[in-house]
């Protein structure tokens, strides 16, 4: 990917429909996301504000977020003194990842005032600054920079605001001929083989040059160093088209800087000039070998893959990232469960073999009674301080003989009686092993359910699995400071819409399951599920419908089920009324009868293709 100045210019000029619009409401889904819902002056829609620190982005979104049930600090602050607010101004800084967004906005009173909000743009340093125009200081910002961090600028409530260091390089769309070009990659040449001691800030802010030998330096290396807002990705591209269609440039040695000017500067002269002039190709290449993904807002032929063009910088931007951040996002937010839930099942996996070895000692009890039978028979031979009786075990046909192992601190009879006692114990057992054996099962079975449940959870399914453990006593209730919340009286269900136009419900997770099979479907639905295999409940509405439709709502059922990624996959379906949950059963857990079982292989673009919406 390369989120570079070109793309952030691109960015800014699509963005320039915002001129006069009015923000009318500011949600904070995430701690590095916000999302502003834009009305007015003919713009219309959602635009994404992300300062996570490995997808930092802005553009339009049509993409659903989940918000917290309480805002944020900070997202508080934005409502404020911006919500309804008036955009007056959006600019990029130089060719720099750092775009403004000025606000006009009235107070109680109705005088007027302005707020700035800052968008930078810079990787792990990427940051959103509420600024008062008036002063220049610093309401708030998304991320906090404390005097510890940087010495060069501090973003905290009241401090002034200063923008992140300049680089120090040349502005590539301000380029007028070869010479000042030819100056720039000199200049660029001298820095990367002489880099200047670098201070706190540049080496906090990943700005600092390190020397490089001078066999090291090529074409593409000294655009990056020379210009600002060029990134590696769009250097090749100039060096590639340069070279007639070759990379052999942007890999070889550049050692005569000027013959390397005169060779890019007309294909460099023809790019700036069309970004000059606001002319993008966005474009996204995915390379089908590994599926890695590039995009830029002109055309990349130097990258060899699928290709395809986007009508603004906001879809690309939009099809790149699409659900990135939230997937990884997800993906942390569910390690801690994932290895909780991993923990006890191998907790009870080792339960359920000491059971098994429990099991198999007690099925040897009648051996005990048999041993204490013939202790009883030979008392008068036996006294205190024997250690073992050989005597002849009468009750097989073959009446070997047999050696019984004594106590010798104990009497005849006492020894005896300690074989009976085994006996009885061993027989008693073999009930409650059983029964320890089957709940022990069910867990496992159950915990292997929630596991698949995670691999496919969003951010709203993993809060209702933590709630559903803690209420099942697995894990403590996170205590939430402040008033309580109600909790929502009903899940949302995934629905898809399949090829006939018949709605079908898919539970993520077992709190969905369970209402979806028990409170929401009708005795008539038709109700799937993969046969032995941890998955989910799905349901399809009515009875007006196809096979079509039917193995639609399987290949569902055999997606969101631990058997995702095999073939014929046993589905089992019944109706409704059929399906049954026994009192005290595990969330989730149903039994049912009078099934079929249809064997499916998940289409994987078929499902794509099925029109799908959440339902509260």
């Amino acid at each position: 990917m390369a989120l570079d100045g070109i793309v952030t210019r691109a960015v800014t000029h699509d963005l320039q429909t915002l001129i006069g619009a009015r923000i009318y409401k500011i949600h904070q889904p995430t701690s590095h996301d916000l999302v502003l819902q834009i009305r007015g002056n003919g713009a219309q829609g959602k635009l994404l504000l992300s300062a996570n620190p490995t997808y930092p982005r802005v553009h339009w979104t049509e993409q659903s977020y989940i918000n917290p049930l309480e805002a944020p600090m900070f997202c508080m602050l934005l409502r404020k003194y911006c919500e309804g607010g008036v955009i007056e101004a959006v600019r990029q800084v130089g060719n720099e990842r750092i775009i403004h967004f000025d606000i006009r906005q009235r107070d109680e009173l109705g005088d007027m005032f302005y707020k700035r909000i800052v968008i930078e743009l810079m990787g792990r340093h990427s940051n959103i600054i509420l600024v008062d125009v008036a002063s220049e200081t610093i309401h708030d910002g998304i991320h906090h920079v404390t005097p510890a961090i940087s010495s060069f600028r501090v973003v905290m409530p009241g401090t002034a605001y200063v923008a992140p260091p300049e680089q120090g390089k040349d502005d590539p769309l301000s380029v007028r001929d070869v010479e000042q070009f030819t100056q720039s990659l000199i200049t660029a040449a001298d820095t990367l083989l002489n880099p200047p001691v670098p201070d706190e800030d540049s080496i906090h802010f990943g700005t600092a040059p390190k020397p490089l030998p001078p066999s090291s330096l090529t074409a593409d290396m000294l655009l990056v160093a020379a210009f600002s807002g060029i990134s590696p990705l769009l250097a090749k591209e100039l060096v590639y088209r340069a070279s007639n269609g070759s990379l052999a440039h942007a890999n070889e040695p550049s050692g005569d800087v000027k013959a390397a000017a005169l060779l890019i500067w007309p294909a460099f002269r023809e790019m700036m000039q069309q970004f000059t002039e606001h002319k993008y190709e966005p474009q996204l290449v995915t390379i089908s070998g590994n599926g890695k993904a590039s995009f830029s807002v002109t055309a990349l032929s130097h990258v060899a893959g699928e290709k395809t063009d986007y009508p603004s910088v906001s879809a690309l931007l939009e099809a790149f990232y699409g659900d990135k951040a939230l997937r990884d996002t997800v993906k942390q937010r569910v390690s801690d469960l994932i290895r909780f839930l991993q923990n006890e099942r191998n907790k009870n996996e080792k339960k359920l073999e000491k059971l098994q070895e429990t099991l198999r000692e007690a099925s040897d009890a009648d051996h005990l009674r048999i041993i204490g039978e013939l202790l009883t028979t030979n008392l008068h031979t036996l006294k205190r301080g024997d250690s073992s009786l050989e005597t002849i075990n009468y009750y097989e046909e073959e009446q070997p003989m047999i050696t019984i192992a004594l106590d010798p601190q104990l009497t005849p009879s006492q020894n005896a009686q300690r074989y009976f006692k085994k006996y009885a114990k061993y027989r008693n057992s073999l009930t409650i092993v059983a029964e320890q054996m089957q709940r022990t099962r069910e867990e496992i079975q159950y915990l292997a359910s929630l596991l698949q449940q995670l691999e496919s959870a969003s951010l709203s399914d993993i809060d209702e699995i933590r709630d559903e453990l803690a209420e099942q006593g697995y894990m403590r209730a996170r205590e939430k400071r402040g008033a309580k919340k109600k909790k929502p009286k009903q899940p949302a269900l995934l629905c898809y819409t399949s090829s006939e136009g018949v709605a079908i419900y898919v539970g993520k997770n077992n709190t969905q399951n369970d209402f979806l099979t028990n409170k929401t479907a009708a005795p008539n639905d038709t109700w799937l599920h993969t046969k032995d295999i941890p998955g989910s409940h799905v349901v399809i509405r009515g009875t007006a419908f196809n096979d079509q439709t039917l193995e639609e709502a399987a290949m569902l059922a055999a997606h969101f089920s631990q058997a995702k990624s095999s073939s014929s996959v046993p589905v089992d379906y019944t109706l409704i009324r059929h399906v049954k949950k026994p009192s005290g059963a595990k969330p989730g857990y149903v039994i049912y009868d009078h099934q079929k079982t249809l064997y499916i292989t998940p289409d994987e673009q078929r499902l794509k293709d099925l029109p799908s919406h959440i339902k509260a």
